[in-house]
């Protein structure tokens, strides 16, 4: 049985008594360990739909199930990064890193080692008591990496999470995002994106949402091997693939 399953979601707004379909029969699966994205036109629904996934955002109709159970809240096994990395500006790294942890009130020693090696294995061991406003924008998303990784989450929610980036800065991340996963992440991940090259560069599968009210059309198996690397990008089956996925969006946006 899939990991995560969506059958027939549907989302439905009611601001001020005007229902808004956010949602519209939403179906999907993802299997343990994979890496998935959505692609789709800007304000489909893509962050709503994360946003159920996680437990944050009610179902109108439909079921959600993880581990062949009703998502009925937030998780504890759930780590999410957003497009903002939402530090704490008064805290040191290593407690904004910490801070998930003492949110749930675990033990915090075993919790720190776990800080420091994700802290090292993204570069920052030498920023542990910097503050956010003393680091780049980059350096502030791989903060937030550690933060969402910290609890040892067995699934991994990212809201575009490096769109606010410049180009040079993004692949960067794009890179160590690559590398982290191959290495010893392996967790189920859900990435919300508006680039489709990254999209193909770090997914297994990527789901195509239509404009709203949004429903997925296309659920396309990238074929690429792993480990891979950012020079993949240049390669023809890659760009001819990413090709196919611009046209697809493009109909979707449209139909």
């Amino acid at each position: 049985m899939s990991f995560i399953r969506g059958d027939g979601l549907r989302k439905v707004y009611d601001p001020e008594g005007k229902a808004v379909e956010a949602l519209h029969d939403v179906n999907f699966r993802i299997e343990k360990g994979e890496f998935v994205s959505i692609l789709g036109p800007s304000g489909c629904g893509k962050s709503t739909l994360l946003m159920i996934c996680a437990g944050l955002e009610d179902i109108s109709d439909g079921l959600l199930m993880v581990s062949e159970r009703p998502m009925t809240g937030p998780r504890e096994d759930v780590g999410i990064m957003f497009q903002d990395p939402t530090l704490l500006p008064w805290k040191t790294v290593i407690e904004n890193v910490l801070f998930p942890a003492r949110i749930a009130r675990v033990p915090i020693e075993p919790v720190r080692q776990r800080a420091h090696a994700l802290l090292r294995s993204v570069g920052l061991q030498s920023f542990e008591e910097h503050r956010p406003h003393q680091l780049s924008g980059g350096m502030r998303q791989r903060v937030s990496i550690c933060r969402a990784l910290v609890n040892d989450p067995s699934i991994l929610l990212m809201d575009e999470p490096f769109s606010a980036l410049d180009a040079i800065t993004r692949d960067q991340m794009n890179g160590l995002l690559l590398d982290l996963w191959q290495q010893q992440l392996a967790r189920t991940a859900l990435f919300i994106t508006h680039s489709i090259r990254e999209a193909v560069l770090l997914s297994d599968r990527i789901l195509v949402m239509t404009r709203r009210p949004a429903t997925i059309v296309q659920d396309v198996v990238v074929p690429f091997s792993r480990p891979r690397s950012p020079e993949l990008a240049e390669g023809v089956e890659f760009n001819q693939l990413c090709g196919r996925l611009r046209g697809m969006i493009e109909d979707s946006h449209v139909g």
